[in-house]
């Protein structure tokens, strides 16, 4: 089948899987916060050594991207950090009284929103919070998202000091036309610049966002963008399809179905941009992120030791990720718990002195085996039943083993070199809870 109509077959709205169940399919009618914190010290209590994952989200930027899907607080006020900040820390010393202690911390990452919307001061103070009396060690994963627009050489010095040695800058695109339709601006010769510094300085590890299907995006414009990007070099890149779901984000009301890229154009974009990044040296992980060698990420896809969670793909490995901040989503492997969603109510929470858990799920040992046959998928391209495969899981398949996307073969399911652009496909065949209750409105962006 050709590729064109492979397109047409499978670009349906699918989730990115980022966990399962999806957060659409959390059963949050049962789940009390009692049941999240008792599995958590349990969880806590048997890989204690091994340390924990840490996101905090720093919602606030200073203009909307209209592109954006993640949860922000628009604001030119600086007033809000250092509040924000005691939030933070004050929910922090809740999870370290309910463990009984400082936990090890393996990775910690910030997100947002923009993180560096803050100073480099106030970032500090949080993060000397969050240590406590010592630094982070010298084996942790401490990595931060830079705006290249406001990222300051002040940043990238403090946050090094403190241990962080990996930087992620969100580019999208270069094109004047799409920067202007999604509002967002930089230059390459900014992105080069504040790139140089933090080579310098000794950063690791420099990872580029990258978005294809934008607004007002062209072939041209994008090859454009991904010849300036390969001339920088990122260690990684993240090349990832534009989520457009309007009804969630009103921002990306800002523009219509009309100003996108669609169907076969929209893919041409993708094969493009994945044959440029390959032909560069890039190595393909996973879904949606590109490597080099000598890139940590690739050498953990290749030990087999990829890890995927809320923060998306890791090459640390740890049983609990603590999400601290509005909207941020803890996983302890048996259960998912996630804070109130707008800042006032976060801060609300966390000001009575408890946790700011609004939601969450209980997983099941159903769950539990499914969530880990999809984890395998995303990260190995592979995984294998202890017994035969499900019948249902196999007749989902089977239009993916005749377009010869995945194979079976001693109980593995394989996904082969085509079906790799059609990753998240895959996973919906084991997705049981989406195909016991099928969606009756859209709840995911496209697959492709």
């Amino acid at each position: 089948m050709e590729t064109t109509e492979l397109l047409r077959k499978y670009n349906i709205a699918a989730p990115r899987y980022t966990s399962y169940p999806t957060v659409p399919y959390w059963d949050s009618e049962s789940f009390e916060g009692p049941a999240w914190k008792s599995r958590l010290l349990s969880a806590y209590r048997e890989n204690r050594e091994e340390g924990i994952s840490l996101y905090l989200h720093l919602p606030f930027c200073e203009s909307l991207c209209t592109y954006c899907g993640c949860n922000t607080r628009i604001t030119k006020n600086h007033g809000v950090e250092l509040p924000y900040i005691e939030a933070l820390l004050r929910e922090w010393e809740v999870y370290v009284g309910l463990l009984g202690e400082r936990p090890k911390i393996k990775e910690i990452h910030l997100g947002g929103g923009t993180p560096t919307f803050f100073s480099a001061a106030n970032l500090k103070q949080l993060l000397e919070g969050i240590a406590g009396a010592s630094q982070f060690e010298a084996t942790v994963a401490c990595s931060f998202e830079g705006h290249p627009d406001n990222t300051t050489l002040e940043h990238l010095q403090t946050l090094y000091r403190l241990g962080f040695k990996r930087v992620s800058f969100g580019i999208q695109d270069f094109d004047p036309k799409v920067q202007f339709m999604i509002n967002r601006y930089q230059t390459p010769a900014q992105v080069q610049h504040i790139t140089t510094l933090a080579r310098d300085l000794g950063y690791q590890s420099i990872n580029y966002d990258l978005i294809y299907g934008l607004p007002g995006q062209r072939m041209e414009g994008l090859v454009e963008t991904i010849n300036e990007v390969i001339g920088l070099k990122p260690d990684r890149i993240a090349f990832y399809s534009y989520a457009h779901v309007p009804w969630i984000k009103a921002g990306q009301r800002h523009f219509t179905e009309a100003d996108l890229p669609q169907g076969d154009e929209k893919f041409a974009l993708y094969q493009k941009g994945r044959e440029m990044l390959m032909a560069a040296g890039y190595e393909e992980i996973g879904m949606d992120h590109f490597a080099l060698r000598t890139d940590s990420l690739y050498v953990a896809y290749q030990e087999n030791k990829l890890h995927r969670n809320f923060m998306g793909y890791t090459d640390q490995h740890t049983q609990i990720l603590l999400g601290l901040g509005v909207s941020s989503i803890s996983d302890c492997g048996t259960a998912f718990a996630q804070n109130a969603k707008t800042v006032e109510e976060y801060k609300q929470h966390i000001l009575e002195g408890d946790l700011a858990v609004q939601k969450g799920h209980l997983l099941t040992g159903e769950d539990l085996r499914i969530r880990q046959h999809i984890l395998n998928l995303m990260c190995q391209s592979s995984t294998c039943f202890d017994g035969e495969v499900p019948v249902e899981v196999m007749e989902r398949l089977q239009p993916m083993i005749a377009d010869r996307l995945v194979a079976i073969r001693n109980r593995e399911v394989k996904i082969l070199p085509l079906g790799r652009s059609f990753l998240r496909n895959v996973c919906m065949a084991f997705d049981d809870r989406l195909w016991q209750k099928q969606p009756q409105t859209q709840l995911f962006s496209a697959a492709i």
